[in-house]
Parts: C-alpha cells; sequence; structure tokens
C-alpha cells in the first residue's frame, strides 16, 4: 500500500497519516498550538521552506484544519488560526510531546491547567469510571467493512 492509498482505506488512523503525518505538518500544528499564527513566524520556528511550508499551509486549510484569515490589506498578508477540526488534534500533538519527554528525554513544554493552575500530563482515562487507560486496558472492535480490507490485503499477499 502506498502512501496514496492511505486515504482511501476504511481505517481512520491510516487516513490521518495521510493529512497530518508529514514532519512538516506536525511541526506547523505544534506550532499553531503554541500561538505561532504567521507564515515568518512558522517559517523561522519551524525551519521549513517558504515553498515546503506554502504547500503544508494551503493543504491545512484546504482540509479546514487551520482557516487562513487576512490581517493585512495592503500589501495583503494572512494568518493561520486553527479551527474546531485543527483544535481536535491536539490530544495528537500531547500523545507525541508525552512520548518525545518520555522515551527521548528533555522537557521543554510544560502544560498548566488554565483554570486552577495546575502542573498537569494529560492522560486518557475511561469516561465512565475515571480509570486512567494504556494500549493493554482496551479492546479494539474492528468494523465488518475493516475487518473485510484487511482480510482482502493478507489474501492479496499470501
Amino acid at each position: 500500500m502506498g502512501r496514496a492509498d492511505l486515504a482511501n482505506t476504511s481505517c481512520p488512523v491510516s487516513r490521518v497519516i495521510e493529512r497530518v503525518g508529514d514532519p512538516w505538518v506536525l511541526m506547523i500544528l505544534r506550532e499553531a498550538f503554541l500561538g505561532t499564527r504567521r507564515f515568518d513566524d512558522f517559517q523561522v520556528q519551524t525551519g521549513v521552506s517558504p515553498h515546503l511550508l506554502s504547500q503544508r499551509l494551503k493543504q491545512l486549510c484546504e482540509d479546514e484544519i487551520l482557516q487562513r484569515r487576512a490581517y493585512n490589506a495592503h500589501p495583503p498578508r494572512y494568518e493561520y488560526l486553527l479551527t474546531d477540526k485543527g483544535r481536535d488534534l491536539w490530544p495528537v500533538i500531547i500523545a507525541l510531546r508525552n512520548w518525545g519527554q518520555t522515551w527521548l528525554g528533555g522537557e521543554t513544554i510544560t502544560l498548566t491547567h488554565k483554570a486552577c493552575g495546575a502542573r498537569i500530563d494529560p492522560v486518557m482515562t475511561c469516561p465512565d469510571c475515571g480509570t486512567p487507560l494504556g494500549a493493554r486496558d482496551v479492546q479494539a472492535d474492528l468494523s465488518p467493512e475493516f475487518k473485510q480490507e484487511r482480510k482482502t490485503r493478507r489474501e492479496g499477499k499470501g
């Protein structure tokens, strides 16, 4: 399966990777969550080339993850803001941050709960009982469509 095929699978993980799995997209998202809004600032903070940055910002806007908004008419200048769809990627960025701090070292970003001032390290919890969840605490049930897709792929290779 090539990268272009990821968008056409029934697996949501594959479809997300196709949209935001590019390292530069993830860096742009990190910056957006840190408050970066303007092209030049994204370029400086990520180190991405202007050409690649332009391409990635355009795609993020087409995917409605970011919204482009004019902040100056003459000359025309734009800022890029997270949409609701984009803000819903926050757990992904936080998961990458948590994994990186645990396994690669370095605590460069601390998180503080604005309401009470407590320093936090977000974790997934069960919405019913509040128990923290790890990979061994959850069972994955596949849809019939995804089961068939996996079976077809396995039979095509074997």
